[in-house]
């Protein structure tokens, strides 16, 4: 069944780029963004996750922390982060239990008949844990809702 606001956020424990682990626990009293992508290193992903880093400055000033998971190893998430000067943590969803948890998986992504790749998808869990906002998308072409996302954290301060 699909989360929707009101939700308790399904707690995660994955590695990012520094093999660091990294739980929902760690964000405990601070408004989290959550972003899924499907793959590095491709042109919506790409676009999705500098997005993201272009707006950061707004999104720190909202006392709220970014990361962003993909079914993609914490090597490759490394090298992505690194080309693309994203300042927020990149976490491997290797075995796919965040985006099974999020209901954010696609059985077979739409291109290429791929198994286990992630949906696109955002969130917005608050200070409690609690989801504020969750859209998930089937197209992997489509970008997430941002101006939902920035005022729902604009009305969470």
């Amino acid at each position: 069944m699909a989360l929707q606001k009101g939700d308790k956020a399904p707690a995660f424990n994955l590695f990012n780029t520094e093999k660091k682990a990294v739980s929902l626990e760690d964000f405990k009293g601070k408004n989290l963004i959550i972003h899924f992508f499907p793959l590095a290193f491709t042109g919506v992903c790409t676009t999705q996750l500098c997005t993201v880093r272009d707006a950061i400055s707004a999104y720190k000033n909202d006392a709220a922390d970014v990361v962003a998971i993909s079914v993609d190893s914490i090597f490759t998430l490394d090298k992505f982060k690194e080309e693309q000067n994203l300042q927020f943590d990149l976490l491997s969803d290797f075995n796919r239990q965040a985006a099974t948890a999020y209901d954010a998986l696609h059985e077979v992504f739409p291109a290429f008949a791929m198994e286990g790749v992630a949906k696109r998808a955002a969130f917005v869990v608050d200070k409690d844990g609690i989801i504020q906002f969750a859209q998930v998308l089937e197209s992997p072409g489509d970008l997430p809702d941002f101006a939902a996302i920035n005022a729902i954290l604009s009305s969470l301060n």
